[in-house]
C-alpha cells in the first residue's frame, strides 16, 4: 500500500504509564491506529474487487464493450441508445472511482510512523527518548490516528462511489438486455 506503511503496533512495546499518559489511554490510541490502518487497507481491497469485477465485465461482455463504439448507436431505438450511454458512463465512473481509492494521498502533516518523513521525525524521537518524554509517543499515535482517519474517509468516499457505479452498471446492463 503506497499511502501508509507501518509495523503493526502489537510489535511496538507499550511504554509504562507516566503521570502524563495513562497506560489504558496509550493502549487505546494504539488500538485506534490499528483499526484505522486496517480500514485503509480494506478500502483498497474493496476498490480492487470492484475494479476487477468491472474489468472482467467489460472484457467478457460484448454488450458492454460495444457501448463504446459509434456503430452501435446507428440502428438502435432511442431507449436502447439511452441505456447504452448510461451503461458506458456508469461503468467508466465505477472504474475511475475504484482507481481514485488507490491513488496516493498527499497530506500536509505526518508523524514518525510514516516512512516518507522519517528523516524529519527521527531527531524529534531521539530527543524525546533522551528526556523520557512519553507524551511525545502518545501525541504521535494520536496525530497518526487523525491522519489515518482522514485517509480512510477519503478512500471510503470513493469506494462508495465505485460501488454505486457498479450497481448502476448492472441495472443498466439488465435493462439493456431486456430492451434488446
Amino acid at each position: 500500500m503506497a499511502d501508509f506503511d507501518t509495523a503493526p503496533s502489537e510489535l511496538i512495546e507499550t511504554p509504562p504509564a507516566s503521570a502524563d499518559v495513562n497506560q489504558e489511554y496509550f493502549s487505546h490510541v494504539k488500538k485506534i491506529n490499528d483499526v484505522f490502518y486496517d480500514q485503509v487497507k480494506t478500502s483498497d481491497q474493496k476498490a480492487a474487487y470492484i475494479f476487477t469485477f468491472m474489468l472482467a465485465f467489460l472484457v467478457t461482455s460484448s454488450e458492454v464493450r460495444n457501448v463504446f463504439t459509434l456503430e452501435r448507436y446507428y440502428d438502435r431505438t432511442i431507449w436502447e441508445n439511452t441505456l447504452s450511454v448510461i451503461l458506458g458512463l456508469t461503468s467508466t465512473f465505477s472504474m475511475l472511482s475504484a482507481v481514485m481509492v488507490i491513488l496516493p494521498r498527499h497530506l500536509t502533516t505526518s508523524t514518525s510512523l510514516f516512512w516518507g518523513t522519517w528523516s524529519k521525525h527521527r531527531p524529534l524521537l531521539e530527543e524525546a527518548a533522551e528526556h523520557g518524554n512519553l507524551r511525545y509517543l502518545f501525541d504521535e499515535y494520536l496525530k497518526n490516528a487523525d491522519i489515518l482517519a482522514q485517509i480512510a474517509r477519503q478512500k471510503y468516499r470513493f469506494v462508495s462511489y465505485a460501488f454505486r457505479g457498479l450497481i448502476a452498471t448492472v441495472l443498466a446492463y439488465v435493462l439493456l438486455l431486456i430492451a434488446g
